[in-house]
């Protein structure tokens, strides 16, 4: 089991209901439990609740460095408004690690660079534009980073920050934003600090590795080994992994490194004196019927071309692998939230429209020998005329299994990447966390202390509830101009929202979210911290209960 699930974080939902029996090791075994009088020394009338503020994400963005990717590295920078946008969203304020990786994770065929294999990248295009990493065949793509970036490494600083494996603050390889303070500094916001950080070139690797890349990226999370990676995984953060490519996965078994060398089976001709990267489509796919395609699916494909071997002597590794590696995490985190899931999206060669089941993928053999002869299949969407295209994306068969494994109820999770604008595509990817970000409604009614007002007066006091059993009470906040602040010397307060529709008191400060008041609950608590939770802590409120319910909080 990973380590994720060894840990109880700062997000986790011990209990369903205020009053509900105290669960092993949970805040409540110093909170009080049920609210029984005994050896907790809580009155009868006592609420003991764990409370779930669960606003972490973690991102991970594995990026196609190959040379065909300039263009589209560029769209992807220049639309990542939309996705930051969502992240800091008033309604939703989530605290967001982004990470970067590319798909280079060191084929056989690619000599002479130095593979990222996973490791993340936090550097700015443009030192890496002198490097020659925007260079392929000879053409000068830098402007998929000069066109959005200003900035040099040299007028970027990373802020030091700790992590829950590390306390000692130390510069990280990603880019964050916990309780509304970047970890980037000499940017006016962390859109432009992505626009600099973003773009990884067009000198990687053409035998793209996404999900070996992924893999790797995600285990370096969590060995201490990794200066670059080593705690960017959180406990109970909701995990998104965002894959964005042109190609089809590539990701070979160690063993099988033959086929790229020498061992010419999955190549266009014995007499060819390198393979093109239809050997990736052709160890890795099986097609049904004839072109146009019935289907075509992964495929486990041996060393002699055998097709249908087992997953230990297949060329490119399975991807149920990759799956069960993913899921696992997720198991680990459900350990903490039940309900919580690991995001996947895909940008790549499906057809614009292909989201939201406007339009279907065809599997083809492609009209231009050239582009069958350098892919194994026709594209997947093109950009422009078909005929004479400004892009072109193959079917991404791994890719688009992998990302199935983790779709949910609210529709496809693959879009095309051969659209002229990705903002609609990233804000849709981002829009995804509000399912997984929920408020931290008071699971209970809670009395009401003055009924004689428009709203609840409740009398509470809210912890942390640190990984040594120890409560450390939280202040509550104070109105301040309009909005909610930290006592002075505070690191953390709470604010108590009780109106449940709005219209209850005349500003919009204490109004509760729709989240909660559907549930009928009459009290929601909203945290300010001036740095991230303590590691290991949970949070959990003692409140008076109600003794009239009917007229406390008729719609529960």
């Amino acid at each position: 089991m990973s380590r994720i699930g060894q840990r109880i974080g700062v997000s986790v939902v011990l209990l369903q209901a205020c009053g509900a029996p105290a669960m092993e090791d949970g805040p409540d075994a110093t909170a009080g439990g049920t609210g029984d009088t005994g050896d907790t020394g809580e009155p009868d009338e006592s609420l003991n609740c764990a409370i779930s503020v669960n606003k972490d994400v973690d991102i991970l963005f594995v990026i196609d460095n190959s040379g065909s990717m300039a263009e589209e590295q560029a769209l992807l920078v220049a639309n990542f408004a939309a996705f930051v946008d969502l992240l800091e969203a008033e309604d939703v304020a989530i605290n967001y690690r982004i990470g970067i990786t590319t798909t280079d994770a060191g084929n056989p065929r690619c000599v002479g660079g130095v593979p990222e294999n996973g490791t993340l990248v936090l550097s700015s295009c443009l030192d890496r534009v002198a490097s020659g990493e925007f260079v392929f065949a000879d053409q000068d793509y830098s402007f998929a980073c000069a066109d959005h970036c200003t900035k040099t490494d040299a007028q970027l600083t990373v802020r030091p920050t700790t992590t829950h494996y590390d306390p000692q603050p130390r510069p990280r390889r990603w880019i964050e934003r916990i309780e509304g303070q970047s970890n980037i500094e000499g940017v006016a916001s962390n859109v432009e600090a992505f626009q600099c950080y973003g773009p990884q070139g067009v000198a990687g690797c053409g035998f793209e590795s996404h999900l070996e890349s992924m893999y790797r990226a995600l285990a370096k999370a969590e060995d201490p080994g990794s200066t670059a990676n080593y705690g960017f995984l959180r406990d109970a953060a909701v995990l998104s992994i965002v894959v964005i490519t042109d190609e089809t996965d590539c990701s070979y078994r160690a063993g099988a490194k033959e086929v790229f060398v020498d061992n010419k089976v999955f190549w266009n001709s014995p007499d060819d004196v390198q393979p093109s990267s239809a050997l990736c489509w052709r160890a890795g796919v099986e097609c049904s019927g004839d072109s146009p395609y019935s289907e075509c699916h992964a495929a486990n494909h041996g060393v002699d071309g055998a097709v249908g071997v087992a997953d230990a002597d297949a060329v490119l590794r399975p991807v149920s692998e990759y799956v069960a590696f993913v899921k696992a995490i997720e198991a680990s985190k459900q350990l903490i939230d039940a309900s919580q899931r690991v995001l996947v999206s895909v940008i790549g060669g499906v057809p614009v429209g292909y989201q939201a089941g406007a339009a279907e993928l065809v599997y083809a053999d492609a009209w231009d020998p050239g582009f069958q002869a350098d892919f194994g299949i026709g594209p997947g969407c093109v950009r422009g005329d078909p005929k004479q295209p400004s892009a072109t994306a193959v079917p991404p068969v791994r890719e688009r299994e992998f990302a199935e494994a983790f779709a949910g109820d609210d529709g496809r999770n693959l879009y095309s990447i051969c659209q002229d604008n990705y903002g609609a595509a990233l804000a849709a990817i981002a829009d995804r966390f509000r399912a997984q970000i929920t408020p931290a409604c008071v699971p209970g009614c809670v009395r009401d202390l003055d009924p004689g007002t428009a709203v609840t007066d409740p009398g509470c006091h809210v912890y942390d509830v640190l990984a040594d059993g120890t409560k450390v009470e939280i202040l509550p906040c104070v109105a301040v101009d309009g909005a909610w602040a930290r006592p002075p010397g505070a690191a953390v307060c709470y604010a108590s929202l009780v109106d449940v529709d709005g219209m209850q008191t005349p500003g919009a400060l204490d109004d509760m979210s729709t989240f909660c008041a559907d549930l009928g609950v009459n009290l929601e608590f909203k945290v300010f911290r001036a740095d991230v939770a303590p590691p290991g802590a949970t949070m959990a409120a003692t409140c008076e209960r109600s003794d009239d319910a009917a007229r406390d909080c008729p719609g529960l």
